[in-house]
């Protein structure tokens, strides 16, 4: 259940109160948001702008693996003395896939409630994770055997491009 179906009588300036509490309380937050049959999940997180760095989103993963992706870049970034930058990849020692980092080409369709709080100040980075079987990027061929299911909301860094020899 939402925070806005269990509080029907609060307003979005009431969640807006709410989110900035928690991340005084806890630095950031991640946000989710459920798919439909257009429409893949994706979740971001909401308090990194006030740390210099760019909210961070994945699509298409399952809320809770979303939720523990996004914190521990988070973590990770927010302990970290260079600041992200698009291309750059990471990678896990747990068994996770690794991830690249793309620009949002346009934050205000997937970081409303960060823009809610910080109007004009918010960037985006989209965490794109590997396939699980080859380690292939959504940009390569086979990606997941084909079968999609990871939106890419931005140009892949020059670099990360397939040869098109």
């Amino acid at each position: 259940m939402c925070w806005q179906c269990d509080n029907p009588d609060k307003s979005v300036d009431d969640y807006l109160d709410y989110v900035a509490e928690e991340i005084e309380k806890h630095g950031w937050i991640v946000q989710s948001v459920e798919g439909d049959t257009v429409r893949a999940n994706w979740a971001y997180t909401v308090g990194l702008t006030l740390m210099g760095l760019p909210e961070l989103v994945v699509t298409g993963l399952p809320n809770e693996a979303a939720v523990r992706l996004l914190n521990n870049v988070a973590a990770r970034l927010g302990h970290s003395d260079a600041p992200p930058m698009p291309g750059a990849r990471i990678t896990f020692e747990n068994g996770w896939p690794s991830v690249e980092l793309v620009e949002l080409a346009d934050p205000s369709v997937h970081l409303k409630m960060a823009l809610g709080l910080y109007p004009q100040k918010v960037r985006g980075v989209q965490l794109v994770y590997a396939d699980d079987d080859e380690g292939r990027m959504p940009w390569e061929h086979s990606y997941n055997d084909g079968h999609g299911s990871q939106p890419v909301l931005g140009p892949c860094a020059p670099a990360s491009r397939p040869d098109e020899s």
